[in-house]
């Protein structure tokens, strides 16, 4: 059993637990870590420490400002011989305090445990990294949703590394054939939902199905959407428009829910044109399509924004119009700001996965933490339970003897 980490008063506190949590199966116990806190307190997200372009330093700084800002329940993974002097930056001092119960610490708000990674995933590596480091950081976070030891993950990490890790470690949820990668785009009057951006390339039909079910969940959690409007990203707004995917997944949509789910309001195809408009409240598509189009559509924002910074200091007229727009200029940068929207949600899975941004600093990443605490608490993983209907038995039946 591990000793925790005395809080510091003010501050969010700090406790320390065993490494054994790295193993997938069959490893040494895991680290003890209340799993519930207080009533009314948020559920505890694990957060990949050693994940993203400015990890640790950046990814610690978000941890503490969700926990102090947020009073968020947070178990950093990662080297300790790096984490504890950048908690100490912020205040957060690695304090034995033996004799004290580790059921007591971790359990309040805005407090923050250490869990040990050995290892982890640089950013350029990819899904294989899931196989090839047991032992790694988000390895670790994943396994401490198996193990019931917290209700989230967060990591900046590589994404093709998270999404292989996570389908490792979590089960799948009944119905749900592969998980979807989820992103928010800031549409007007509401936000629309994105999937899959990059996590199941080449899905079938049935899968886009899922994904619209994952997506509706999503809406109604986050959004407060009763009844989203679902469409389907397509080259035409005809039923007939698209591949053999499309027109096949179209067909489905359009069809009552297998396996008694619940309604889908789909509306029909849309086009790449319509990504921005807030014709619908999600869209569904593959993972290879969804992830060019937000890539493009990230590209296209980040030219946009060099053109009008340009546009506006480019004369004495323009720099005094950009005074005069000052308010509404601060409110388009934050409506673009992708720091501001957390990142995007792995959904599909027995627990909260949500993937920050890769160049994330300590603003994307407690986002990102908040989200990850905002999905579990309000049940989002029940909530596609319910939309996807009652579990189903095995693939295989028995042969009659």
């Amino acid at each position: 059993m591990s000793d925790p980490i005395e809080p510091v008063p003010g501050h969010p506190g700090a406790g320390e637990a065993d490494a054994g949590t790295a193993e997938a199966e069959g490893g040494p116990p895991g680290p003890v870590l209340p799993a519930s806190g207080p009533a009314g307190a948020p559920p505890l997200v694990a957060v990949d420490a050693m994940g993203g372009d400015h990890a640790p330093a950046q990814i610690v700084a978000g941890a503490v400002a969700a926990a102090r800002d947020r009073g968020l329940r947070i178990a950093l993974t990662g080297r300790p011989g790096q984490l504890r002097p950048l908690l100490a930056e912020h205040g957060v001092t690695a304090q034995s305090a033996a004799g004290h119960g580790t059921g007591r610490h971790g359990a309040e708000p805005g407090e923050i445990w250490l869990v040990p990674a050995e290892d982890s995933v640089d950013m350029a590596e990819g899904a294989l990294a899931g196989w090839r480091r047991p032992r790694s950081s988000i390895a670790v976070a994943c396994q401490l949703v198996r193990r019931g030891q917290a209700a989230a993950v967060m990591s900046a990490g590589s994404t093709g590394a998270i999404v292989a890790t996570a389908r490792l470690r979590l089960r799948p949820l009944p119905g749900v054939s592969r998980p979807a990668l989820a992103v928010v785009l800031p549409t007007r009057p509401g936000p629309t939902l994105l999937l899959d951006a990059g996590a199941i390339a080449d899905p079938k039909p049935e899968m886009l199905v899922q994904f619209a079910q994952l997506g509706v969940a999503y809406a109604q959690v986050a959004f407060g959407i009763a009844e989203p409007r679902v469409g389907l990203l397509s080259i035409g707004a005809e039923p007939g428009k698209g591949n053999k995917l499309t027109r096949r997944a179209h067909e489905l949509l359009e069809a009552d829910p297998p396996h008694g789910g619940l309604p889908i309001s789909f509306t029909g195809n849309v086009e790449g044109s319509d990504l921005l408009a807030g014709h619908v409240d999600v869209i569904v598509t593959d993972g290879f399509t969804g992830n060019v189009a937000l890539k493009t559509l990230e590209g296209t924002a980040a030219f946009a924004a060099r053109q009008l910074r340009e546009a506006i200091g480019g004369s004495r007229a323009a720099r005094l119009g950009t005074v005069l727009q000052r308010r509404g200029l601060r409110e388009l940068r934050a409506r673009l700001d992708t720091e501001g929207y957390g990142g995007a949600a792995l959904l599909g899975l027995e627990a909260t996965i949500v993937i920050a941004h890769g160049a994330a600093a300590a603003r994307g990443a407690a986002a990102a933490a908040g989200l990850a605490a905002d999905l579990a608490a309000a049940g989002i993983t029940d909530k596609i339970r319910e939309r996807l209907g009652p579990p189903r038995g095995g693939h295989f039946l028995r042969r009659p003897g």
